[in-house]
């Protein structure tokens, strides 16, 4: 039964950087839902690294775009890279418009850092480390400005509605427990990945598939599921999410080393703690797996400098009872970035009418099979817009209501449990046939023991499921996908897939 009915002509779910760049830029009657309290919550304000953007002297966004196709391992979408890449620094100087504070020199320009796999010194900072925290800060400020945004926060985005095909509304679950039938023929998702189907991850507690697993339901195409990043240093502590800690503190200088306190990473790779994200992420649970330990020395680079330049990093080390300034931090791989997600073109259009995918949630091909470090924020300014755009000249008059389920969330924390370690242990950064035959079976028992409820239980066993057959079906390493008993790259294209039964399509 619904409680409500709520016309709009455009509904976006999620409120991170990409929904509220897409809510910046929307004209008509917009509704953005928020799962978390509007502000809080998802990846964004958790997000330490920076933003990269080829605003600085000496770059361009042609060398921006080299490295981002050097990381991403031979299958990123080079006219994704290209819009990437070429309108980039426009959005962040909007974003500074908007009134974002990037940190800068003495003389009031702007400071750029370097991280792993960039060949330019090109990420900004906010407040040391606090670069999504500040990005959140100023966009949510700008649309809560806005008159024709309405924001419905602490809403649960439950299911897509369709009618003959293509987008109805939207089927939510508000703060008191009420059902809300949103009625509008223009949904975009923003929602996020899907770090927390891993037991070891740097993603907030609403970071759970929904997305994913309610454009799967509709019928959308999916692709590159298998590419998930694991970010190779968060702080190993009692916490869940893990601490994340950042990428900058290696590109400030900080060196991994073992327990006997010897630096491992200059010997497996030229670029040392600055190789690629997935080649560093793999050398650390190798470590952890043979039964060593991994460790991230700053106490040189940085030392004194913790409260101005890392301040986000000390206040989590000190809650764990550790001092970056005088010791080395103990850290381990941690589920961190979705490459994958719902197919789109280079507007946020998917394969349903009336349905459009931005940020994490969606694949636009940009990263290709590794993300770039700090290339997600910029995605987000950059395609939540296009989207916008998009959705603009593609609005229909509102649509007929059409019938609503009733709503029967499910909760089953033993359940999640068990699936978020077999995904860590078996679907995790090192796979093989065995580890993969063996989690597709038992992810497909977990998902018969949830039944045909709905709500993140069973959005995250439906996602697992799809990464897990996905990442079965790749059988070659490329990029963040390593499988050890594929060790070799041989088929570089996109596979792009079909729910329920996972079939590849063209």
């Amino acid at each position: 039964m619904t409680d409500r009915v709520v016309h709009a002509d455009a509904v976006i779910i999620g409120g991170g950087v990409a929904g509220l760049s897409a809510a910046l830029s929307l004209a008509g009657d917009v509704v953005l839902v928020s799962k978390a309290k509007f502000g809080t919550g998802g990846s964004t304000p958790s997000a330490q690294g920076g933003i990269a953007v080829a605003l600085a002297d000496g770059d361009s966004p042609e060398l921006h775009a080299r490295d981002t196709l050097a990381v991403g391992a031979g299958i990123n979408d080079h006219a994704a890279v290209d819009v990437l890449t070429n309108e980039g620094p426009a959005r962040v100087r909007q974003l500074i418009m908007q009134g974002a504070q990037f940190d800068r020199d003495a003389a009031g320009r702007l400071q750029f850092g370097r991280e792993a796999g960039h060949g330019r010194d090109r990420i900004l900072h906010a407040n040391g480390d606090a670069t999504g925290a500040e990005i959140m800060r100023a966009m949510s400020a700008a649309v809560s400005q806005r008159d024709n945004v309405a924001v419905h926060d602490s809403t649960y985005a439950v299911d897509l509605l369709l009618d003959r095909g293509r987008v109805a509304g939207l089927v939510a679950i508000g703060p008191g427990g009420e059902t809300i039938h949103y009625a509008t023929s223009a949904v975009v998702l923003a929602t996020g990945g899907i770090g927390r189907l891993y037991s070891h991850t740097t993603n907030s507690l609403e970071v759970t598939g929904d997305g994913l697993a309610m454009a799967a339901r509709a019928g959308a195409r999916l692709i590159d599921l298998e590419f998930v990043q694991f970010h190779p240093t968060a702080l190993v502590s009692e916490l869940d999410p893990m601490p994340l800690i950042t990428e900058a503190l290696r590109g400030a200088g900080a060196i991994l080393v073992d327990q006997q306190g010897h630096r491992y990473m200059a010997a497996i790779h030229p670029d040392a703690e600055l190789a690629p994200r997935d080649v560093v992420a793999r050398a650390n649970w190798e470590l952890l797996e043979a039964g060593g330990a991994a460790y991230l020395d700053a106490t040189q680079a940085v030392g004194d400098a913790f409260p101005e330049r890392f301040p986000t990093v000390l206040a989590a080390a000190r809650r764990a009872g550790l001092d970056p300034r005088t010791q080395p931090l103990p850290v381990s791989p941690a589920a961190h970035y979705f490459m994958g997600g719902v197919d789109v073109d280079g507007f946020g259009r998917t394969s349903i009418s009336g349905l459009w995918a931005i940020g994490e949630v969606s694949a636009t091909g940009a990263h290709g099979a590794n993300r770039l470090a700090s290339n997600s924020l910029l995605e987000g300014l950059v395609f939540g817009a296009r989207a916008a755009t998009s959705v603009g000249c593609s609005l229909l008059p509102p649509p007929a209501l059409v019938a609503v389920p009733t709503v029967e969330l499910v909760s089953a924390p033993s359940v999640i449990a068990e699936l978020r370690s077999v995904m860590w242990q078996q679907v995790g950064l090192i796979r093989d046939a065995v580890g993969l035959a063996s989690a597709v079976v038992r992810l497909e028992d977990l998902g018969r023991q949830l039944g045909d409820g709905s709500g993140e239980a069973a959005n995250m066993a439906l996602a697992a499921r799809l990464v897990a057959l996905a990442a079965r079906d790749r059988t070659e390493s490329r990029g963040a996908h390593y499988r050890s008993d594929h060790p070799e790259m041989k088929d570089a294209t996109r596979r792009a897939y079909s729910q329920p039964t996972l079939v590849t399509v063209a």
